[in-house]
C-alpha cells in the first residue's frame, strides 16, 4: 500500500479495482464509500455489511481452465466475484499485474470500460479447475464513491508468470 496516500478505514471494504487514468487501464486498490454496517435483520443480525450499490443483471460464469480471456475493456463498470479458481489480470501498457484467488478476497471491480481506457486488460485464468465468478454490473454504470488507497497496485510485485 501506498505509504502517501489515504490510510485505509478499516470498517470500510478495500477492493482492487481495474480503472483508468489517461486513456490507460491501471491497477489500484479502492476504499468503497459505504462504510460496513451491522445488520440487525433477521438470520443475519450481528453481521457486518458494506452496500454495493444497485445492481444491474447479474451473472453466474464458470470458466474453464486455462482460459485466456486476451486484452479487453470492461464491458461496464462492474463487481467479479470470484468464488473459486484464480485470475491473473495484467496491464501490458503499465506491466501492472495482479493474482486474484477465488474466496473472500476475490471481490474485484472492472471500471476500465472503453470510454476511460483505449487498449483495457489482460485476463487469463491459470487454474487446473474451473474458474467460478458471479458478475454483477452497476445499474447506473457510474464507478461507486471510493477512496484509492494504493494508484499502483501490482506494480511492485515479481512480474506474475
Amino acid at each position: 500500500m501506498s505509504s502517501d496516500g489515504p490510510q485505509a478505514k478499516p470498517d470500510h471494504l478495500i477492493v482492487t479495482a481495474i480503472s483508468a487514468k489517461d486513456g490507460v487501464s491501471t491497477i489500484e486498490r479502492w476504499q468503497l464509500a459505504s462504510p460496513f454496517q451491522t445488520s440487525s435483520e433477521a438470520g443475519i443480525s450481528g453481521v457486518s455489511l458494506a452496500q454495493l450499490g444497485q445492481a444491474g443483471n447479474a451473472s453466474y460464469a464458470v470458466i474453464p481452465p486455462h482460459f485466456e480471456g486476451g486484452l479487453h475493456n470492461a464491458p461496464a463498470v462492474q463487481y467479479v466475484a470470484f468464488l473459486a479458481g484464480e485470475a491473473i489480470i495484467t496491464v501490458p501498457e503499465t506491466g501492472q499485474s495482479v493474482r486474484i484467488k477465488g474466496g473472500k478476497d476475490g471481490l474485484i471491480i472492472a471500471a476500465d470500460t472503453v470510454d476511460v481506457s483505449r487498449k483495457g486488460h489482460d485476463t487469463r485464468y491459470p487454474s487446473e479447475e474451473e474458474t467460478v465468478a458471479v458478475v454483477i454490473p452497476v445499474a447506473d454504470g457510474k464507478v461507486p464513491e471510493h477512496v484509492v488507497v494504493d494508484a499502483e497496485a501490482g506494480a511492485d510485485e515479481d512480474p506474475i508468470e
